[in-house]
């Protein structure tokens, strides 16, 4: 089961609501979610569509989250506004934010806002989400625009779950975006600056880059499960979802998902490990992850093991 259920976090009364729909009302339910991500369009742009050129077209990622009871599809504003209102109410939306595209360096990343938490609340979205480059040179911006979006959210109490990746050239100085030091951080300033939810990468531990990083990190090794245990402290009383990251067979798309519950994160936001397979593929593991998540946490899934 999830460390934190909705009735153990401070919130208010819409936030509360939008968050029961999306880890109770909808996905595998009992307070833990399964979110489809289709921003990588903008994000890296069409290669991504290559190896599954149908899931170029968003109705591809609707009707897997309809079909496989996804809590939630993750949309930029553009895709929202063109293709969510024939799924309104049978599909929950997390409208993301910011954005950007792959072409210019990560060494000063920053991802500027292209909708507001208004176009959240006219498109029936049940959270917004927003990415936090932590350690990027342009962090003082980043985090000057997330506190004008948290705001916002309060006002019209809607959830932020926050997207947040130790992005830039003093990250990388220090180990990359992927040791326990830079992950862990990333947990700590979402929990710090006010997120509701937080989603991160997982820690992959490479002896080279972990001596880059600053003491006592640059000496420690942690266990695949105790890194990702550390990580969730990091996020104190936040919900904190686990990426799938780049698209892997389907055997290490299950232990990761195995890993990310069994340490007790609230739930999983895998994109191209589901949506870059053939239809049938991508319906078939989405309906294993869900019973995977189910059996984790205690539950029993017979309608999702068929």
């Amino acid at each position: 089961m999830p460390p934190f259920q909705l009735a153990d976090l401070d919130l208010s009364p819409g936030k509360r609501a939008r968050l029961h729909r999306l880890l109770y009302a909808h996905g595998p339910g009992h307070g833990m979610g399964m979110f489809l991500p289709i921003d990588q369009g903008l994000e890296h742009g069409p290669r991504d569509f290559f190896d599954s050129p149908e899931s170029a077209d968003p109705e591809f990622q609707l009707r897997l989250a309809e079909e496989a009871n996804f809590s939630a599809i993750v949309f930029q504003i553009g895709l929202a506004e063109k293709y969510i209102g024939r799924y309104a109410g049978r599909v929950p939306l997390v409208l993301k934010l910011n954005g950007k595209t792959e072409i210019p360096s990560d060494e000063e990343a920053f991802s500027p806002l292209n909708g507001s938490v208004e176009d959240a609340v006219r498109l029936g979205a049940d959270a917004v989400g927003y990415t936090l480059y932590v350690g990027s040179p342009a962090q003082d911006r980043d985090f000057e625009q997330f506190s004008r979006v948290r705001q916002d959210a309060i006002r019209f109490g809607m959830p932020t779950i926050v997207w947040s990746y130790p992005r830039g050239k003093f990250v990388n100085a220090k180990g990359g975006q992927l040791t326990s030091y830079a992950i862990e951080y990333a947990a700590r300033t979402a929990q710090e600056l006010g997120a509701d939810v937080v989603k991160v990468n997982l820690p992959e531990y490479d002896p080279e880059k972990a001596k880059q990083t600053p003491k006592p990190y640059n000496t420690a090794v942690f266990s695949e499960e105790e890194a990702v245990r550390r990580v969730i402290t990091a996020a104190g009383r936040m919900p904190v979802l686990v990426s799938g990251g780049s698209r892997v067979d389907e055997g290490d798309v299950l232990e990761k998902a195995r890993l990310s519950m069994r340490a007790g994160a609230t739930g999983l936001i895998f994109g191209r490990n589901i949506w870059q397979r053939p239809y049938d593929e991508a319906l078939a593991l989405s309906r294993k992850i869900q019973s995977l998540m189910l059996e984790q946490s205690g539950f029993r899934a017979p309608a999702l093991a068929r």
